[in-house]
């Protein structure tokens, strides 16, 4: 055998080692996508589920708000109610300070005219003593 031929030979026996690990590359790989395929269908039948219920829970949602809308506008008008007889006692109470206010002031009037009535008539009895005893 000459030098040429070993290299050959060598070079053959690389080559067939790099084929036998190129196969048992191909051959896991296509293990590995089998089992990629069989997780892609299921992951794909699981979402078919998943979207089918995730539907059923948007319908029942929509009649839910629905709903709650038709409930909102029936008791709406209690709401107004209730406003306006919260108004209505704003108003009340303004009424009620006005007029407390307009007895005070009338009662202190009372009271001055009523005060400057007793010093004019105490005036009054000091100036009649005064002159009668002259």
């Amino acid at each position: 055998m000459t030098g040429g031929q070993v290299a050959g030979l060598i070079a053959a026996i690389a080559f067939l080692i790099l084929v036998l690990f190129i196969g048992m590359f191909l051959v896991k790989m296509n293990k590995t996508l089998g089992e990629v395929n069989k997780s892609v269908k299921t992951m794909t039948s699981d979402i078919d589920v998943i979207s089918h219920q995730a539907e059923n829970i948007m319908a029942n949602a929509n009649e839910l708000l629905e709903d709650v809308n038709q409930k909102v506008a029936t008791i709406d008008p209690v709401f107004q109610a209730a406003a306006d007889l919260g108004e209505s006692v704003s108003d009340l109470n303004t009424a009620t300070r006005n007029l407390t206010e307009r007895v005070s002031d009338t009662a202190k009037t009372t009271a001055k005219t009523s005060l400057a009535a007793r010093m004019g008539k105490t005036a009054f009895d000091l100036y009649r003593n005064h002159k009668s005893k002259d």
